[in-house]
């Protein structure tokens, strides 16, 4: 069964394609529908602005949908970034403008920098809206590591890691990421259902 993946993020792809890798379900992208337009995300949540992006994409092919909306969230930052991680440096940031941002607004904080990456998937079909939510807690670090994932990975440690998501495969990013706990929730719950 085919579930289109409502995002254009190359990185988050090829992370759940391979959370869905032995499952029924084949995970399609907006490029392999053809979606070309921007969904615009003007919810205060990640919930409202993946249900934003899923909704959209399944009034126009009728097909299901799973979409995501993840941020990082730090606390002495007042829960900065969330809803604008992925244009806290401006509306065409660059990963590296955001990491660049987070790091000298922290620089004014001392150590640790406690946070955490939250995600909420949704899963949306002509029956069924589902949400299911997954955190990853951990810490910015001041210099950034590792050349794999994407995003914030670099300056992110896991708790109990004394390495960034940045310096892990894909395969160990999947079992703790809390992309990977809500799409793992989400695939468990849309199971049921075929």
């Amino acid at each position: 069964m085919e579930l289109i993946f409502a995002t254009n993020n190359k990185g988050k792809l090829k992370e759940v394609k391979n959370i869905f890798i032995n499952t029924k379900f084949k995970i399609i992208s907006l490029a392999d529908v053809g979606f070309t337009e921007d969904i615009e995300e003007t919810g205060s949540t990640f919930e409202e602005n993946a249900f934003i992006k899923a909704d959209t994409i399944f009034k126009k092919y009728a097909l299901p949908v799973i979409a995501d909306d993840s941020g990082l969230i730090v606390d002495q930052l007042n829960g900065e970034p969330g809803v604008f991680s992925a244009r806290y440096a401006g509306e065409n940031a660059t990963y590296s403008d955001n990491n660049k941002k987070i790091l000298e607004e922290l620089s004014h904080f001392a150590q640790p920098h406690i946070s955490k990456f939250l995600c909420c998937a949704v899963y949306v079909s002509s029956n069924h809206r589902i949400s299911v939510v997954g955190e990853l807690h951990g810490e910015i670090i001041r210099t950034l590591r590792g050349a794999e994932g994407f995003g914030y990975d670099p300056i992110f440690k896991p708790d109990a890691y004394e390495i960034t998501l940045a310096e892990m495969s894909i395969e160990k990013k999947n079992q703790i990421s809390h992309r990977a706990q809500a799409f793992n929730k989400l695939k468990e719950k849309i199971e049921v259902l075929i």
